[in-house]
């Protein structure tokens, strides 16, 4: 019947970053599945227990005083070499540090972030987990809300301190889509934007993750512990179409005499048994007039209407639609009026901007949140499908409302002085490339997952890995990267490694002693198991936090070697941000140095 759904169909945002993952992204194709399949157990090599000896020469004084950060024994360096045995849970690691320490200066390119989707993190309070009528679907809930939100966050606090995270990445906090699209490649689930990324407003959060206030508290909480706070943005698209939004706001248009086939409340809609969720699609008539009270021609492709299409994002990565998303005309010279539907919502802070495009009015939203609440950074999402200059602009102003929140609150000690901005660019790997010359600090390493395995089976495996990072970040023209184990838009660590806790353990090490900053995505430290995920193969990354876990021994002995080698990592940036010089083959013995910070890490094997 209706001849020009597509455009909005979820039906094929079987990937989700901001429809998370996006098949233009190539995660899809490239990381769904693990790339390195190894037999488990067999291939782990055995750690000592008896005593070694570690050279050290290069980076101790000859008869300095170390402290093994694990077990806290000391010893001093004599003839270049200091002689210690694991500790028993160590896993054959030895973490040598001077003695007395001195406090070091946070560098990103040393950090941990720690990356929490706010939805399925923590639940601070529960009378919001049905915003706007949401509803639970009475199934698996593959894509519903599950409650967690910003007062979650803030109650978890000291828990992300004891693992040494020193900044928290979470999922956009905008307001979302109010309804559901149809889940995965069969529509067999009900698909909220629960994961931040089908944004309806972007002034103001969404009410399901907490209140403003709730949002500065959080930032604020987390600043006392010097953690800092980055968010997850979108510039690329907006949220789909939705029935709920078009009774709610008033935009679209029904085939006539079809709203008969609709409960009173839209998002209550249901369908038959021979049919699948994304049915719905059926009752609307996308070549409808009201279309112009949604986002409007001037502001988005999508295709229906008198809107402009988008073309796939093979002809045009840049202005082509990602899994069927809306896509903003970023690139358009033409000054926009706000969309009808957002002038008229009495409860947004978007305003008319004179003489502003489409970019402006989106580097202004995002920007606002750095000037309201003391913002960090931003992780950007879908970075090569949005014009590089816009990222460059977005920089700017980021930097200036963050100069404007620290003149007006000048005894906060945190945020820093400079804005930082890291952004996804599947599938980009650690060389140097024209993004950071257009306003990013960081872009995410795609390559480090696929080696992970390997190197919680045996840390010298990665050894030429961390070399040719090292290297590359410190060569002619200096960057930084961001490396993870675990993501929403690919696998988890723990599915890849079948639930073996050695291994899930072991991996703390190969993940944090990586050269860069590096992302702990929720649960890599606790073993979190992937949930349902229908015909969409990556919701099952989004399960809830395991809380209920850390009270099994074996899990608890998982989360104590992860904070023990996240504390030794946040009180080194030489760790993430100095050179890797390997000493010795046997013990395998590294040491990374930068400016006066020094650590030589030894791994003991049988």
């Amino acid at each position: 019947m209706a001849t020009k759904p597509l455009p909005l169909l979820a039906a094929t945002c079987a990937l989700l970053t901001g429809c998370a993952g996006h098949a233009a992204n190539g995660a899809l194709d490239s990381t769904a599945q693990p790339s390195n399949q190894r037999a488990m157990q067999s291939d782990i090599c055995p750690a000592a227990t008896k005593p070694v000896s570690i050279p050290v020469g290069s980076t101790f004084r000859e008869g300095e005083w170390l402290r093994d950060a694990y077990s806290g024994a000391r010893v001093q360096v004599s003839d270049g070499q200091v002689t210690l045995a694991p500790a028993p849970n160590a896993e054959g690691l030895i973490l040598l540090e001077a003695a007395d320490p001195q406090p070091q200066s946070f560098e990103w390119a040393g950090a941990t972030v720690y990356f929490a989707i706010t939805d399925r993190f923590a639940n601070g309070r529960t009378d919001n987990d049905h915003a706007y009528g949401r509803h639970d679907d009475g199934e698996q809930d593959i894509g519903t809300f599950h409650g967690g939100d910003f007062a979650g966050l803030a109650d978890r606090l000291d828990y992300l301190a004891e693992l040494g995270v020193e900044a928290l990445w979470i999922s956009p906090p905008v307001e979302q889509i109010h309804g559901w699209v149809g889940g995965g490649d069969q529509g067999d689930f009900r698909h909220y934007g629960y994961h931040g990324y089908y944004a309806l407003d972007f002034t103001r959060p969404d009410a399901a993750f907490g209140t403003e206030a709730e949002f500065r508290e959080l930032v604020d909480q987390a600043h006392q512990r010097g953690i800092r706070v980055v968010m997850d943005i979108v510039m690329n698209h907006p949220g789909y179409s939705t029935l709920q939004d078009m009774q709610d706001f008033g935009f679209g248009g029904l085939f006539e005499g079809f709203e008969k086939y609709l409960p009173e409340r839209w998002g209550d809609w249901q369908p038959e048994s021979w049919e699948n969720l994304h049915a719905y699609h059926a009752l609307i008539d996308y070549d409808h007039p009201a279309w112009s009270r949604w986002w409007g021609k001037d502001w988005v492709r999508a295709g229906i209407a008198d809107y402009p299409d988008a073309p796939s994002v093979t002809l045009d990565p840049v202005k082509g639609s990602l899994s069927f998303l809306p896509d903003f005309r970023t690139d358009s010279k033409e000054p926009v009026d706000l969309p009808v539907f957002l002038a008229e919502k009495d409860d947004s802070r978007a305003r008319n901007l004179p003489n502003a495009t489409v970019r402006d009015y989106l580097i202004q939203w995002h920007s606002d949140w750095v000037r309201r609440f003391g913002i960090d950074g931003f992780r950007v999402d879908t970075v090569k499908h949005v014009e590089p200059e816009a990222w460059a602009e977005l920089k700017v102003a980021a930097q200036a409302a963050l100069d404007d929140y620290r003149a007006d609150h000048p005894d906060a000690v945190l945020p820093a002085e400079d804005f930082w901005m890291v952004g996804e660019v599947f599938p980009h790997s650690v060389t140097r490339s024209h993004y950071y010359d257009n306003g990013f600090d960081a872009i995410i390493n795609f390559d480090l997952q696929d080696d992970a395995l390997a190197g919680a089976e045996c840390l010298p495996d990665m050894d030429s890995i961390y070399a040719e990072y090292s290297d590359a970040l410190h060569g002619d023209t200096p960057f930084n990267v961001m490396s993870y184990i675990s993501s929403h838009d690919t696998r988890l660590f723990s599915s890849e490694a079948h639930q073996d806790p050695q291994l899930q353990k072991r991996v703390a090490a190969a993940l944090l002693f990586s050269p860069g900053t590096v992302q702990v995505f929720y649960g890599d430290e606790s073993g979190r198991a992937d949930g349902p995920n229908g015909s969409d193969p990556h919701q099952g990354t989004r399960s809830d936090m395991n809380w209920n876990a850390l009270e099994d021994p074996q899990t608890a002995a998982i989360l104590a070697h992860w904070r023990q080698l996240g504390q030794f990592r946040q009180r080194h940036p030489a760790i993430g941000a100095g050179r890797h010089q390997k000493l010795s083959e046997s013990p395998y013995t590294f040491s990374r140095v930068s400016d006066d910070d020094r650590v030589v890490i030894a791994f003991a094997r049988r």
